[in-house]
């Protein structure tokens, strides 16, 4: 069984601006308050090979995460996956953005957990975690970017 999971929410903004916010992973913070800090590697506009390096906190443990942009075709997706060495991480994600006829966005975004030495534990825990979140978090990704995008 896949280890994935995954939200779906739709956003009262227009498909290009949607995808350039959720692309700019520096805006991970304003809608996943376990992202405490974020840069992306250069310092240019996201393209395929962009990395973004973050301190996340989860169940009360910092670690560092590292994510390269493995595929980006604006505005319909973008695919990453996770290079750091940590005990669960994400091997693979991604947006796909789907315009609806109103000029909103339809939002999907997956990722795929994979448990690494003592992780292979812990993952089923993390993607329970997750699943259970998921709604909540695609109501955040609306939040935040009909907040921040005019």
């Amino acid at each position: 069984m896949p280890k994935q999971f995954e939200a779906k929410v739709d956003v009262g903004r227009d498909i290009d601006e949607v995808f350039a916010y959720l692309a700019d992973g520096r805006n991970d913070p304003r809608f996943s308050p376990r992202v405490l800090r974020i840069e992306r590697v250069p310092e240019s506009p996201t393209a395929v090979g962009t990395v973004f390096r973050s301190t996340v906190k989860d169940a009360g443990m910092k670690t560092s995460r590292e994510f390269r942009v493995t595929a980006f075709d604006p505005p319909r997706s973008m695919r990453w996956a996770e290079v750091s060495k940590n005990l669960v991480t994400a091997s693979e994600g991604g947006y796909d953005l789907e315009p609806l006829p109103d000029g909103g966005t339809r939002v999907h975004i997956h990722n795929v957990l994979e448990g690494h030495g003592l992780g292979k534990l812990l993952v089923g825990l993390a993607l329970g975690a997750a699943r259970k979140d998921a709604p909540a978090f695609g109501k955040r990704i609306k939040a935040a970017v009909e907040a921040d995008v005019p």
